[in-house]
């Protein structure tokens, strides 16, 4: 039942308890208490808005690859969660150590962020992705397999 409950609130967080309710054959309340005990849980991190970029004035979506020599370079750009162009970190395996995810106004707001990371004592290299369009934008969803 709660497989089937985050399925549709990941699909569309709007939903009330009622539309939940008639959608898993549970009353609004049931679905309230449910909901209630899977953010207490960490299961549901957040309800938020995803914004659309350029109508905000958030036109370049880039991702960005950086590799850094040690944990305290590594440690020194996961403080920078604050910078409101940074939407994503991840630390990662492979050929990099972290990717972020920015949305800047423009080619020299970002240039400004990279910047930011050459200047970083530890900092080996960077590499920068401009996305071109988006297709598909989404947190994780359960499918029918997951339930």
């Amino acid at each position: 039942m709660d497989r089937k409950l985050l399925g549709l609130l990941a699909q569309n967080a709007e939903l009330s308890y009622a539309e939940l309710g008639d959608e898993i054959h549970l009353s609004p309340p049931a679905v309230h208490e449910r909901v209630k005990r899977l953010k207490r849980d960490g299961f549901i991190r957040a309800t938020v808005a995803l914004l659309d970029g350029p109508k905000i004035g958030r036109n370049l979506l880039a991702f960005v690859h950086l590799e850094t020599s040690n944990w305290d370079t590594t440690r020194k750009v996961l403080e920078m969660r604050t910078f409101s162009e940074i939407e994503e970190i991840h630390t990662v395996a492979g050929d990099t150590a972290m990717i972020l995810k920015v949305r800047t106004e423009s080619p020299s707001t970002l240039e400004n962020l990279l910047g930011m990371f050459h200047r970083l004592e530890g900092f080996k290299s960077v590499k920068t992705y401009v996305a071109l369009g988006t297709y598909l934008e989404r947190g994780p969803l359960m499918t029918d397999r997951d339930c």
